[in-house]
C-alpha cells in the first residue's frame, strides 16, 4: 500500500514537471519581450510591422533563411564587422538603411536573441492578442501583458510549492521504510498538516514572504512616477497623425527648441498661427478646435485681423459665434434653426474659457528634478531620431509616453548607440578615436556613447 502511494505521487511528479516543461515556450517569449524592450524597442516598431528608426523586425528569420542562423546571431551582436566583412544580406540591409548605424549587443547570447525572435514572431503573428476561453480574441496592452506575465509566474510558484510538498512527503516515506528496513524503532509519522506547520517551514515562508515584499517595495519605489503609456486628454485636439504623419510636418518646425536648448519647448500659440491663419476648418474636427487657438491668439477669423485691445469681451463673444454658425451652416445647410443655435451654444461654451489665455496643455514627458537631460545634445550633436525616445508619433492620434525614461533605459542606450563621428565637428577632439576608425587592422568599427563618458554619473546627476 505504501509503495502505491509513492508510485501515485512520483506520477504526480512528472506530471507537473512535464507541465512546467510544457509551460517553458511562454516563459521563453517573456524574457524575450523583456529583452527586446531593453534593447530593440527604442529604434523598432513593437507591433512588427511599421518601420521606425529601424526596419520592421515581422519576418526577420525568413529573410535571413538563406544563410546559416549563425549569421543572424552575428549580426545582432556586431552588424558593422558583417558589413565590412562584405556579408550579402548585411551590405543589403545596410545600402536600404544607410546612414543609420545598428547598435552592437555583444553580450547578448544565443538563448536570448532565440528568445527575442520568439517574441518578435509571436507578436508579428498574433499582434498582441490572446485568445480568450471561448477561442475569441482579445487585444491587450503592454499593462495586460504584464499582469498575464505575473499571473503566469504566480502559477509556476503554486506548481513548484506543491512539487516541494509532495517531494517532501515521498522523502519522509521513504526514510520510514529505511528505519523499518533496519528494525529501528519507528514512531508515528507526522500528518502533511503537523509538517506544513512545523517551525521549519513557517520560517521559510515568513523568510519567502519578507523577501518578496523586500522586492515588491523597491520595485515599486523605483516605478514612483514613472508613468510609461501616459495619455492625457489635452484642452484642444490636436491630431500629430494629420500634422506630422499627413502633413509631413517637422517635428523640430513646432518644438523648435530641440536643437538649440536643453528643452524642446511646447509650440507657442503663434506657431500654431503660422498656419491657420491660412487654413481655418480642420480635417476631423471642423472649426470647433481651430476657434480655440483663435481665442487664444485673440484673432478675428472673420476679419483675418487680430483684435485691437479696446475690443471688448461681447463683441468677441459676437465675432466667434457669427464665425461658429456661418461654418456650421455651410457644412450642414439643412440643419434647422434649433439645432444651429444649440451648435454655436456648445462651441462657444468651449471657446469661452480660452478667450484672451494661453493654452493650458498637460505635460507628458517628466524626468525627475535630479536628472539632467538636455534635447540639443542629442538632437543636434548626437543626432538622435525624435522617435528613439518619442515613438512613432506621426502615428499617434493623441500622444503618450512611449519609452519608460528611466534610469536603466538611458543607460542601455549610451552602452549601444554609436557616436555619430561623420561629418559632426562637435567629435573631432577625439582624435585617438577617429584614427582607430581609419585603421582597418584596429578592428574599431563604432564608438559609443558610454565610450566618451556617456555612463559618468556626473554627467546626468550634476
Amino acid at each position: 500500500m505504501l509503495h502505491k502511494r509513492i508510485h501515485i505521487k512520483v506520477f504526480l511528479l512528472a506530471a507537473f514537471s512535464f507541465l512546467s516543461v510544457s509551460l517553458f515556450a511562454e516563459a521563453t517569449i517573456a524574457e524575450g519581450k523583456s529583452l527586446f524592450k531593453a534593447n530593440c524597442a527604442q529604434c523598432h516598431a513593437k507591433d512588427m510591422k511599421s518601420k521606425l528608426t529601424g526596419p520592421a523586425l515581422g519576418g526577420v528569420e525568413e529573410r535571413w533563411s538563406d544563410y546559416p542562423r549563425e549569421d543572424l546571431y552575428s549580426w545582432v551582436r556586431n552588424s558593422q564587422k558583417m558589413i565590412s566583412e562584405g556579408h550579402p544580406r548585411a551590405v543589403e540591409l545596410w545600402n536600404e538603411w544607410t546612414p543609420t548605424v545598428m547598435n552592437n549587443f555583444p553580450n547578448l547570447t544565443d538563448e536570448q536573441i532565440d528568445g527575442m525572435l520568439l517574441y518578435i514572431n509571436d507578436a508579428y503573428v498574433n499582434g498582441g492578442k490572446k485568445k480568450g476561453g471561448d477561442g475569441e480574441v482579445v487585444v491587450g496592452t503592454d499593462k495586460s501583458d504584464d499582469g498575464s506575465n505575473s499571473m503566469f509566474y504566480v502559477f509556476l510558484l503554486a506548481i513548484l510549492g506543491l512539487l516541494a510538498v509532495i517531494l517532501a512527503r515521498i522523502v519522509s516515506n521513504l526514510n520510514h521504510m529505511a528505519d523499518e528496513k533496519e528494525g529501528k524503532a519507528v514512531g508515528r509519522r507526522a500528518t502533511l498538516v503537523e509538517q506544513l506547520l512545523s517551525p521549519k517551514v513557517i520560517g521559510f515562508v515568513l523568510f519567502a514572504l519578507i523577501l518578496i515584499g523586500g522586492y515588491t517595495t523597491v520595485n515599486n519605489a523605483i516605478d514612483l512616477g514613472r508613468q510609461q503609456g501616459y495619455a492625457p486628454e489635452q484642452p484642444i485636439k490636436f491630431s500629430h497623425v494629420t500634422h506630422a504623419g499627413i502633413q509631413k510636418i517637422d517635428c523640430q518646425y513646432c518644438h523648435d527648441g530641440a536643437r538649440r536648448s536643453k528643452h524642446s519647448v511646447i509650440p507657442a500659440t503663434n506657431t500654431c498661427m503660422n498656419c491657420h491663419t491660412a487654413v481655418k476648418v480642420g480635417s476631423k474636427y471642423g472649426t470647433g478646435e481651430l476657434t480655440k487657438i483663435y481665442a487664444s491668439a485673440g484673432w478675428n477669423p472673420n476679419t483675418g485681423k487680430y483684435f485691437e485691445d479696446n475690443v471688448s469681451y461681447e463683441a468677441k463673444e459676437e465675432e466667434y459665434k457669427k464665425w461658429i454658425k456661418e461654418n456650421f451652416v455651410a457644412a450642414k445647410p439643412e440643419a434647422s434653426d434649433k439645432s444651429i443655435d444649440a451648435e454655436v451654444t456648445n462651441q462657444w461654451n468651449a471657446i469661452a474659457g480660452h478667450l484672451g489665455k494661453p493654452i493650458e496643455w498637460t505635460k507628458i514627458h517628466n524626468l525627475p528634478d535630479h536628472a539632467y537631460f538636455n534635447h540639443a545634445q542629442h538632437v543636434a550633436v548626437g543626432k538622435v531620431e525624435c522617435q528613439t525616445c518619442h515613438g512613432p508619433v506621426e502615428e499617434m492620434e493623441v500622444v503618450q509616453q512611449y519609452a519608460p525614461l528611466s534610469m536603466g533605459w538611458c543607460i542601455n542606450c549610451h552602452r549601444q548607440t554609436n557616436v555619430q563621428f561623420a561629418d559632426n565637428p562637435y567629435y573631432d577632439s577625439y582624435e585617438a578615436y577617429h584614427d582607430q576608425l581609419k585603421d582597418v587592422k584596429s578592428g574599431r568599427t563604432g564608438v559609443t556613447v558610454e565610450e566618451i563618458g556617456g555612463l559618468e554619473c556626473q554627467k546626468c546627476h550634476y
